[in-house]
């Protein structure tokens, strides 16, 4: 890693075996997901049936009360919606050499800023959705780019600063949330309900969020293809000193990614807020930014691709309660499901990662020698 530029972040991009051709690069990308998916959910059932529940009960119970009838897929698009948008964050740091942690707390920061602008103005709805969803992605996009401008100009890294941040960002939205903007005579933390005018509708079954989230997905889809900005991110993140040689601004664009990265978790956060809960209560996204680590990973960095695995961990989420009411199992069985899918996604990069730290110390005792 260069003193003055980000690290490479290996996720599969390039083939380390360029000479199969790019087509089993693409087979590779689509294939780990899946069977990390499956070896997920199998040592999960070995778990469900040290409980006394037989697995394919228990997770036919979980598949149906997520997908059995309209109010399910509601519930499943809700809850797969702020996904995608932290899965979209933490790809898009990706992308630049960059593992922003912190989306969390961009997004809680998002969410109490969005709902501020959703109860504190009176206009007409035209201009107050836009304008709170923009307030709570700019104070994502802030909270982001402290982490940003430290990794550009102090070389500090991003995955510390990030986690920081998280801790101050919940602090910070509890603080807020029980004093200045705690809605009156309530002895509940949270504050008043957005204005009817920053609501984001639902249209029969379908959350206009989730809609939004989806044309979000496919432009930074065609964005990071297609665009120059888009190679500028990809390039640096492949290798800042070749970026860096061919004139472009490495530290410029280090900062510009992570406030990008923290406005698409803020837009998580803002439409968690003004179409789901319709205001903040603290603790009501927790966990939403850090299963946007695993949705990344599982997306292999494709924008497009975080729209099947959000919606997979939407399904899981969804019907997790219903596994404890109708079969006893506890839902935090899903927790381990997911934990153990970011595990058996994240091994070949981790492993490949290893050994490519082994080599490069073998390559110097060498020459040394």
């Amino acid at each position: 890693m260069s003193s003055d530029g980000p690290a490479q972040t290996d996720l599969g991009f390039t083939d380390p075996n360029p000479t199969l051709g790019p087509k089993y690069g693409r087979v590779k990308g689509v294939a780990i997901p899946i069977v990390s998916v499956f070896l997920a959910f199998a040592v999960g059932g070995i778990l469900i049936y040290f409980q006394g529940v037989n697995p394919l009960t228990a997770y036919r119970v979980l598949f149906e009360s997520a997908l059995g009838d309209s109010e399910g897929y509601l519930r499943v698009m809700q809850k797969s919606t702020p996904l995608i948008f932290t899965g979209l964050a933490v790809v898009v740091g990706l992308r630049v050499g960059l593992f922003n942690i912190g989306a969390q707390g961009q997004l809680t920061v998002a969410a109490i800023g969005a709902a501020w602008a959703g109860y504190n103005f009176d206009l007409p709805a035209i201009i107050h959705l836009p304008f709170a969803l923009g307030f709570g992605m700019l104070c994502g996009a802030a909270w982001a780019s402290i982490a940003g401008v430290l990794r550009a100009y102090r070389n500090v890294s991003e995955v510390i600063t990030t986690i920081m941040l998280n801790s101050i960002a919940i602090a910070l939205v509890d603080y807020l949330a029980s004093r200045p903007f705690k809605e009156p005579d309530q002895p509940l933390s949270r504050t008043p309900l957005v204005s009817d005018s920053a609501v984001f509708a639902t249209f029969g079954s379908i959350p206009s969020g989730f809609v939004i989230a989806l044309i979000v997905s496919l432009f930074f889809g065609w964005f990071l293809i297609r665009t120059t900005e888009g190679f500028r991110f990809n390039t640096v993140g492949l290798n800042p000193n070749a970026a860096r040689y061919a004139g472009i601004s490495v530290k410029r664009t280090v900062v510009l990614a992570m406030a990008v990265s923290g406005a698409l978790a803020g837009m998580g956060g803002a439409v968690e807020t003004m179409g789901v809960v319709g205001r903040f209560e603290p603790g009501f996204n927790a966990g939403l930014g850090f299963d946007g680590i695993t949705i990344a990973l599982l997306a292999r960095a494709n924008p497009i691709a975080t729209i099947p695995a959000a919606i997979l961990v939407g399904i899981l989420r969804t019907g997790a309660n219903s596994l404890q009411f109708e079969t006893g199992i506890e839902p935090e069985v899903v927790d381990v499901i997911l934990a153990l899918t970011l595990l058996f996604v994240a091994a070949p990069i981790v492993s490949r990662y290893i050994f490519r730290i082994n080599a490069k110390r073998k390559s110097k005792s060498g020459a040394k020698s």
